[in-house]
């Protein structure tokens, strides 16, 4: 979807008379977009003006087509500028994006996608040129037309305000695959940025249709899509599936065939606790449906974590290859911007944490996040577990999304459970003993089996990172991980730590800048939050229990008034928040947390009474 399109005589005249900004608000409105805030109608007004300087040459034909805003399908990416035409030999489209920042530096030698400036000041952005190029990417992955080809789009970035004693930073070598793909111009680069222009186009375009099939072209994966999927997936043994999830498997695919014949609506519903596969299968399930049935598919899920966790594992950590993933793994965001069943299939996972509109940083731009997933689907699978709803915006469960997909029309399939316990040594039983120790469930029989599974509770926190340290150096699976109870000081700049225990324990949180914590191998020493954890697994973890779960001598409380006040999440300080609610809370955050290991689970309590109950409990055994 393209906000404003017109030959390049039409764009210069337009910035010259001060036009710009009403013909691209118009033009979100018309489409039903949001977005011309005050800050990014200034950035129109600011950044228009100097592409129209860089353009403003003889050399290039006055029909040559501008298109600005540019929204690529069904994700929330928009480009800044494009312009088309021909070089006297052949049609190209040039990706521009614009910045105008005055100001950039390093996030860290480590962080080789991400920049900070001085409009995000503390929260790293992508590099332009990593942008630039991955947008490139996004077009050619879901554009069929044989037109449009990697030689046909080129794409830079233009940082018109960028002084030269930034170039340094901007063309590190640490950027150098991205600005090597797309390179970045600064202030005093005018010349530059036209003689780059000048490459690709000339004239007008050859083909007149070539902006429409862009913007209109056929989402489908390409076949180098489908090959690079492929190829990421053999052999990756963290993908595999077993027993149930097979069966599972068997009938999400023939939802998915009786969709393609009667034409109608599916959702499919695959439910189960922590450890029983749920991931796994959304992932072979992406794939099948990529790879074999060349399906328009994308595996979204609202918690980052996973979304880079996964894609990071089936990339091996390739930075180029992951590009090729940004719309086969989406945040539920793209759906307000998705047509009705623009997808062929949406794979919902961690489908309880979706949210009627959530609030935050960005907006969202739809109404209902479970409605909209319906809608924009063919077919819906989503994977559920109503116990790891662990905030109050949390609302969405089995019940729910069978009510809204009969609301749609839908086909709503029997829901499948997955059993089987992958994770925790495949242990039944430790998971019955977290649920009768955190009081969520009844269980008849307290003769716990916990197979191979290590679980120790420890009195010093030292002691157990230690333990978890010497684990983690065998392959980078282990990891440190609390609930909401502690301060996060190095982010709001009030210290250098932000978990401080006894006998001189102190950590921080995982860094803001980190999206790949829970697959970083620098960043065992950093503590995991709920949120970076959850739909993750790790061989081993070791959990901080802080004083909102305590034992009084009978049973296990919690106490909401322990949370964080810094923790704008999960509700549990809100007034609007009952007793009930919070506690509730609180112990499916502990489940949650305690059941990220496949090996072995590792404890400390700051209460001494639950450290010394949990101790007594596990002797029993």
């Amino acid at each position: 979807m393209i906000i404003y399109s017109g030959t390049l005589n039409d764009f210069r005249q337009n910035v010259i008379l001060n036009q710009m900004s009403d013909l691209l608000l118009k033009g979100l409105r018309d489409k039903g977009l949001s977005g011309g805030s005050v800050s990014e109608v200034n950035s129109w007004n600011n950044s228009l003006h100097f592409m129209k300087d860089v353009l403003e040459d003889s050399y290039f034909d006055p029909a040559c087509q501008v298109a600005i805003e540019y929204n690529i399908p069904q994700t929330c990416k928009r480009v800044d500028f494009m312009v088309m035409g021909n070089n006297g030999q052949s049609d190209h489209v040039v990706i521009v994006e614009l910045k105008q920042w005055a100001k950039v530096e390093k996030v860290d030698d480590s962080c080789d996608h991400s920049i900070l400036s001085d409009l995000k000041a503390h929260e790293p952005v992508a590099h332009p040129s990593y942008q630039a190029y991955s947008y490139k990417c996004l077009i050619l992955d879901y554009c069929d037309d044989v037109h449009v080809t990697p030689q046909t789009v080129k794409p830079c970035a233009y940082l018109h305000n960028l002084d030269e004693r930034y170039r340094p930073v901007i063309e590190d070598p640490l950027y150098a695959e991205w600005t090597s793909e797309a390179p970045a111009f600064l202030r005093k680069d005018v010349l530059k940025m036209r003689d780059f222009l000048k490459r690709y186009v000339h004239l007008k375009a050859e083909d007149g249709d070539l902006l429409y099939k862009i913007e209109e072209g056929r989402l489908h994966p390409t076949k180098s899509l489908q090959d690079a999927l492929d190829s990421m997936l053999c052999g990756n043994e963290e993908f595999h599936m077993i027993d149930e999830q097979a069966v599972a498997y068997d009938k999400i695919m023939k939802a998915i065939k009786d969709a393609s014949q009667d034409g109608k609506k599916h959702v499919i519903i695959i439910t189960g606790g922590p450890g029983t596969g749920k991931s796994v299968l959304a992932i072979n399930v992406l794939a099948q449906c990529i790879i074999k049935l060349g399906l328009n598919a994308s595996y979204i899920t609202k918690n980052a974590a996973p979304r880079n966790g996964y894609a990071y594992l089936l990339t091996k950590g390739n930075a180029k290859k992951r590009i090729n993933l940004q719309k086969a793994i989406q945040s539920p965001f793209c759906l307000p911007v998705t047509p009705e069943n623009g997808l062929d299939v949406g794979i919902y996972d961690e489908a309880h944490r979706m949210q009627k509109k959530p609030r935050g940083k960005i907006p969202y731009r739809g109404e209902d996040m479970l409605y909209d997933a319906i809608k924009a689907a063919r077919v819906s699978v989503f994977f559920v577990d109503d116990d790891q709803r662990i905030t109050v915006k949390d609302i969405y469960d089995v019940n729910a999304i069978a009510v809204y997909a009969k609301r749609l029309g839908a086909v709503v399939h029997r829901p499948y459970e997955l059993v089987s316990q992958f994770r925790c040594d495949g242990s039944d039983g430790y998971i019955s003993f977290l649920d009768n120790l955190l009081g969520l469930k009844v269980t008849a029989n307290t003769a716990f089996e916990f197979n191979k599974l290590k679980v120790k509770v420890f009195d010093d926190p030292n002691a157990m990172r230690d333990e978890l340290r010497e684990l983690n150096k065998i392959n980078n699976k282990a990891r440190m991980i609390a609930g909401y109870c502690y301060d996060w000081n190095v982010k709001n700049e009030r210290g250098e730590w932000d978990i401080l225990l006894p006998n001189g324990f102190k950590a921080k949180w995982n860094l803001f800048k980190d999206n790949h914590w829970a697959v970083n191998p620098s960043s065992f020493e950093e503590v995991g939050c709920i949120h970076t954890c959850q739909g993750m697994e790790f061989d081993y973890v070791g959990v901080f229990i802080g004083k909102d779960l305590y034992y009084d001598g009978q049973q296990v409380r919690t106490n909401r008034e322990a949370i964080s006040k810094d923790d704008t999440s999960s509700g549990i300080r809100n007034k609007n928040t009952t007793d009930e609610q919070a506690d509730k809370l609180i112990r499916r955050t502990y489940k949650v947390l305690l059941t990220r290991g496949l090996k072995g689970c590792f404890i400390y309590c700051e209460d001494e009474a639950l450290r010394e109950y949990l101790k007594k409990r596990l002797s029993r055994l």
